[in-house]
């Protein structure tokens, strides 16, 4: 468990002090490379008028997964975004060596998301998790970390969350995601160790890796938006998603043999059990096996690349527990317009989606 860090005021740097009202750019120098050149982060300070809490949001965790990047870039450059109270650090990429390479890695071959909280002397990972723990989390009280699906995969957007944590759960739910998904995360994760530490922290999936999706950025507008309205830092109230679905089971459904995918569904769509996921058949057409849905449920990610070898991942899916039929008419009544059924376009449009009935 990660000891509680000292809090350090969020607009105090180094490199410089924001006053009310004002920002803030800073450099956190996080690691050397191999040529001995300096690798810093860059910070963007905001503070509001008023007094308020810290809330950190951070992007490209992982270096390849940049719709958080694109996210708080528009947060920094939008004139209309007001911060009434409170303090915000932006931060739109923490991995930069991983960001400059392209890589969900660091260079020396670690994820840096499983190396939290870090230390001082020990590997390249564990001492740019040691400096964002201390320099980022300690100055906040809350935090937003945006992150996408890894690579040839695509997810629905879902909030992670401990919900067993009061303030994670006011976290999770102001955000407005229709997917909730109930889990404490892997050891050495962020915002794991971020919420052990005394620093509430949530956490968007959405999208694919290597871009900066228009609706995935406007859903994390959105939801960044509603949790500083829910804490009284931006003026307004929390918009409420049509419908919640909160998941504490999810399931990957593999791949049987090898082959070649015709995809039945697409992300964010509401399956039945024992419903037809995907054909897969050999390279000429010819049907193989068949991919189904073990239960009620949303997909909440599934691959982009329709070949597949035995075993590989093909959709992801969260668990329901509520009757299926409730929530299939609630999608039903929502207008094409609406921000839920454009994502669900936009992510489906990466897939050639057939019909059942349309397979030969």
């Amino acid at each position: 468990m990660s000891k509680a860090i000292p809090r350090i005021p969020a607009w105090q740097w180094p490199d410089g002090f924001a006053a009310p009202g004002e920002h803030l750019n800073v450099a956190i120098l996080a690691a050397h490379g191999f040529a001995d050149y300096q690798i810093s982060i860059p910070v963007h300070i905001w503070r509001g008028l008023k007094p308020g809490p810290a809330v950190f949001i951070t992007g490209a965790l992982h270096g390849d997964e940049i719709n958080g990047t694109g996210a708080i870039r528009e947060i920094i450059l939008n004139p209309n975004f007001e911060l009434d109270s409170g303090t915000l650090v932006l931060v739109p990429v923490l991995n930069i060596p991983g960001f400059e390479r392209h890589s969900r890695y660091l260079p020396d071959r670690r994820d840096l998301n499983r190396s939290f909280p870090g230390n001082d002397s020990g590997s390249m990972a564990s001492r740019l998790a040691h400096i964002i723990f201390s320099e980022i989390i300690g100055r906040c009280d809350y935090g937003i970390d945006i992150h996408t699906a890894a690579v040839r995969r695509t997810n629905f957007p879902n909030v992670r969350a401990d919900l067993s944590n009061p303030e994670v759960k006011r976290l999770a739910n102001a955000f407005g995601a229709e997917l909730l998904v109930d889990t404490i995360g892997p050891k050495g994760a962020m915002r794991r160790e971020a919420c052990e530490s005394g620093c509430p922290t949530i956490l968007l999936e959405a999208g694919e890796v290597w871009k900066v999706e228009p609706t995935v950025v406007e859903i994390a507008l959105r939801g960044v938006r509603n949790v500083l309205q829910e804490l009284g830092m931006v003026a307004g109230q929390p918009e409420k998603p049509a419908f919640r679905i909160v998941a504490k089971r999810t399931k990957w459904i593999r791949a049987e043999s090898g082959g070649f995918l015709r995809f039945h569904a697409s992300p964010g769509d509401l399956v039945e059990k024992d419903q037809l996921l995907a054909t897969n058949t050999s390279l000429l057409g010819q049907e193989q096996s068949t991919i189904i849905s073990p239960m009620d449920g949303v997909i909440l990610g599934m691959t982009t690349l329709p070949s597949v070898a035995p075993g590989d991942p093909v959709c992801h899916v969260a668990k329901l527990r509520q009757p299926i039929e409730r929530l299939e008419r609630t999608v039903e009544a929502l207008d094409d317009d609406t921000l839920h059924e454009r994502l669900r376009a936009d992510l489906g449009s990466n897939l050639l989606i057939d019909e059942p009935n349309e397979v030969d």
